[in-house]
């Protein structure tokens, strides 16, 4: 049933390990990073409850509620990952990113939902977690495919604004597993449908319009949801900061190899051309590293999803407990990047930020089935990422002009504000209470 999250991962990993370095390639600045991303959020805070509403008045008599979706959005990302690394332009790479989060975000609320539609309330936090094991898969095949690729003889070095044929590669590649995975999920997992479907049909058409229902639930959401919804502000603050600044802030920190910004080469002369792709080869070496590095917070989520489903298998889990802990061991993880004594040192670093990752995608989700109606769990679930869509509209408007004046320009130190914001969602976790042993697993 959650196989299909392998794809959508490979999207979301190429998305988050790689977009900034397309974008520096295609002339970027660092400090414009962030607003470029906000395509992402932006996408996001439309589709989700949109998608989320839809999927719950949704039957298909061939694929049933949630399938139709995770079709539609996996070949409209498959579309989107192919193209996006043979963009010529910044602003058709920022377009792409539109549409590439867009889909993917079709095909992912359902998901979710899905796991609720289909566990009772005892398996759930066990169903997330596999679905978190799946997903720390993804991240770590996908961010290594660069670096991979690289030694397979493919150069990860290009002209002067044209994206390495190493990044082209793995793109291809994560459309593929996309679509592929999808597919698997969509033909051996079974919905069966309402009790009485004439009327489920005719309730839904009994309900109101699309936008007066999300402000319905919006309004009248549980408060379980309302104190959740803080602590996933904080951590997706701190994850966007991640995806959109640690390519330009390692490189530049670490491994003293920062983007060269072909404005300031003058290529007809060959001192200053050689000059550059000198510098341009030192930053595509970095930039490929990090994104290996950065694969092992999904490595770590991994085997902590695994460590967790074999507990949750067991016995309850204090979601609450295992949540505030992740978070704090995530934020040192963070913090610690900024006086790593050799890059070889990320390893932990991301290893620590993996342990956050893996519980962020699985704690939750599960405390959030416990509060709300199984008919209604797609537009709660597509409502509760507003949670998370919002904090990355935020860090996407705000993260540049403060690095830039409060931090001399210097993106290392959005690693530091995400370390600080994982420590204030555990702070926000003080809040939220933990079902009731009965509930729990």
């Amino acid at each position: 049933m959650s196989f299909g999250f392998l794809g959508i991962q490979f999207g979301f990993a190429l998305q988050g390990g790689f977009m900034s370095r397309i974008f520096q390639t295609l002339g970027a600045e660092r400090d414009a990073l962030p607003l470029l991303w906000i395509a992402a959020p932006l996408t996001g805070l439309l589709v989700q409850p949109v998608i989320g509403w839809f999927s719950d008045r949704t039957w298909h008599p061939v694929l049933g509620r949630r399938r139709p979706y995770f079709v539609i959005g996996a070949i409209l990302s498959s579309i989107a990952l192919l193209f996006m690394p043979h963009s010529p332009t910044l602003w058709m790479a920022v377009g792409l990113l539109w549409v590439l989060d867009a889909s993917i975000n079709i095909s992912m609320e359902p998901f979710r939902a899905l796991v609720a539609d289909k566990l009772p309330e005892q398996q759930r936090s066990y169903g997330f977690v596999l679905q978190t094991l799946i997903i720390g898969i993804g991240t770590w095949v996908a961010s290594n495919l660069p670096w991979f690729v690289t030694l397979l003889g493919v150069p990860n070095e290009a002209g002067p604004g044209i994206v390495p044929p190493s990044v082209k590669i793995a793109f291809a590649i994560g459309a593929f597993v996309f679509m592929a995975s999808i597919l698997v999920t969509v033909f051996t997992t079974r919905e069966y449908p309402p009790d009485d479907l004439q009327r489920f049909r005719e309730e839904n058409r009994a309900q109101g319009n699309l936008f007066n229902e999300i402000v319905k639930h919006v309004v009248n959401m549980p408060v379980q949801m309302r104190r959740l919804g803080a602590v996933q502000f904080f951590s997706w603050l701190a994850f966007f900061s991640m995806w959109s600044m640690a390519t330009p802030g390692l490189t530049e920190h670490v491994f003293k190899a920062p983007a060269p910004n072909p404005a300031a080469f003058d290529m007809a002369i060959p001192a200053q051309a050689a000059a550059f792709q000198s510098a341009n080869a030192a930053f595509q070496d970095a930039a490929d590293l990090v994104g290996s590095y950065m694969g092992y917070y999904g490595l770590s989520s991994m085997l902590v999803a695994l460590l967790l489903s074999f507990i949750a298998a067991r016995r309850p889990l204090n979601r609450k407990a295992v949540h505030a802990a992740s978070l704090v061991l995530g934020g040192i993880g963070f913090l610690s990047m900024w006086a790593v004594p050799n890059p070889a040192w990320l390893i932990a670093s991301f290893a620590l930020v993996g342990v956050a990752w893996a519980s962020i995608l699985s704690m939750p989700y599960a405390l959030l089935s416990s509060c709300v109606p199984a008919p209604k769990m797609g537009i709660y679930m597509g409502i509760f990422n507003m949670f998370i869509v919002i904090p990355q509209i935020v860090a996407a408007t705000l993260l540049g002009p403060a690095l830039r004046s409060l931090f001399d320009n210097r993106p290392i130190f959005a690693m530091a504000i995400s370390g600080i914001s994982l420590l204030l969602a555990a702070l926000a976790l003080a809040r939220v209470q933990e079902p009731s042993a009965g509930a729990r697993a």
